[in-house]
């Protein structure tokens, strides 16, 4: 019987080989951190430029997103994108190779959870750039907004991050796995790019005959969009109640954290029971 602490123990072991791995080849790893961390400039920039025609986003609605709150959303962002990088995207790539060449086998015969294999045995530590920036562009934007989060705000903004990470993962280990039923599914994994690009910006710019659709199906049926905007929200005015929505949609996010773990656990072992090792 594996106690959360042995597994912290191989977390821990994950983390120093693959920090031992990435400094064997400096030069490669140097060049992912700053490319990456480029890219979140040039993201920046855009949306700099926006700001310059605009003075914010959801004009009209219940939360208006000006300049420094939308720079905490994409804080936010950064932050929980920078994590499922980090953990979990490559081990989600590299599951379809392991199926198609047999490899799932030697995690199989491991005395240890498969799933928690297959999500973490590969950490990238490239990502620590743009998590680095995510944090320099919040403490900029709570600067400029004169606020400083209470211990209160500050732990439910690490939970809120934490259930998105959660959702995310939820969704990418779910497409990932059923590759043991295709064989190899790459552009479906792709597809939960596609998916999570519409969290990207705060969901009441989704609006009219196509946004609101599109609003409530990524909301309740694949809540990616909850899993940016409530913990932002939180950020941004802690504990204020303008709407229903606003005491509702974070307790919606627990439960849709808690549905989607469930989920995805299900569709793996689904996906398993169906497995067939190719040396069989």
């Amino acid at each position: 019987m594996h106690t959360p602490r042995s597994y912290f123990r191989v977390f821990a072991t994950f983390l120093r080989n693959s920090l031992v791995r990435d400094m064997t080849f400096r030069a490669n790893f140097l060049i992912d951190t700053i490319s990456s961390t480029v890219w979140v400039f040039m993201n920046l920039g855009f949306y700099v430029l926006i700001f310059h025609y605009t003075p914010m986003l959801g004009a009209g609605t219940d939360w208006d997103w000006g300049k420094y709150e939308f720079f905490l959303f994409l804080a936010t962002t950064l932050l929980i994108n920078s994590l499922m990088r980090g953990l979990f995207l490559s081990n989600a790539v590299e599951l379809s190779e392991r199926i198609r060449t047999g490899t799932l086998d030697f995690l199989l015969v491991k005395p240890i959870d498969t799933q928690f294999l297959a999500s973490l045995g590969r950490i990238e530590w490239s990502a620590i750039g743009p998590f680095a920036c995510g944090l320099l562009l919040m403490g900029y934007a709570l600067a400029r907004l004169g606020f400083m989060p209470g211990p209160v705000t500050a732990a439910l903004y690490v939970l809120y991050v934490l259930c998105g990470v959660a959702i995310y993962y939820s969704l990418m280990i779910a497409m990932a796995s059923t590759s043991i039923w295709l064989g190899r599914n790459r552009a479906l994994l792709d597809f939960w790019f596609y998916i999570t690009n519409f969290s990207r910006y705060p969901m009441e710019i989704y609006r009219g005959p196509f946004g609101t659709p599109l609003r409530h199906f990524f909301t309740f049926l694949i809540p990616v969009f909850i899993a940016v905007n409530v913990p932002a929200r939180v950020l941004v005015r802690p504990l204020e109640i303008r709407s229903p929505a606003d005491w509702a949609l974070p307790g919606f996010a627990l439960l849709a954290t808690a549905a989607s773990l469930v989920v995805s656990r299900w569709i793996f072992n689904r996906a398993l029971v169906s497995y067939r090792s190719a040396s069989s």
